[in-house]
């Protein structure tokens, strides 16, 4: 009698254990100044941005992207010739953060790390045209 009931006991902490897994990988959280896109296996990312708090999947089917949308600073430093021909080292610091309505697009056509791609060659080319004209 002990036995069964110890093996029925324990079948069910078992069953218990798979349910809370599944559970705890439904569930994501975005924090505050942060949004997520939804990247669906079967479908793409989702054209819906995600906003603050606790928030359901369908475990390995779908994953939350995290971007983080405060003002965050970029330091740039580029060497450059003036307008009379002399060398100038500057260095230049930039805030930037993304659109969060734009956030799917953002991910389908640069990915994640949208900041690394891109600020390093405006900020040169945008620099370069203002610091020869001094």
């Amino acid at each position: 009698m002990s036995q069964r009931l110890l093996g029925a006991l324990g079948q069910i902490g078992i069953g218990l254990a798979i349910a809370g897994g599944v559970a705890q990988s439904a569930l994501y959280n975005v924090d505050a100044g942060q949004r997520a896109v939804i990247f669906d296996r079967f479908a793409g990312v989702k054209p819906d941005v995600i906003g603050e708090g606790t928030h359901f999947i369908i475990p390995w089917v779908q994953k939350p992207i995290i971007f983080d949308i405060r003002s965050t600073p970029r330091t740039v430093s580029t060497v450059t010739g003036s307008k009379d021909l002399q060398t100038v080292s500057i260095t230049l610091r930039i805030l930037h953060r993304p659109d969060p309505v734009k956030l799917p697009t953002i991910y389908n056509t640069i990915g994640q790390d949208y900041a690394e791609r891109v600020l390093p060659s405006i900020t040169n080319e945008i620099l370069k045209a203002v610091v020869v004209s001094f």
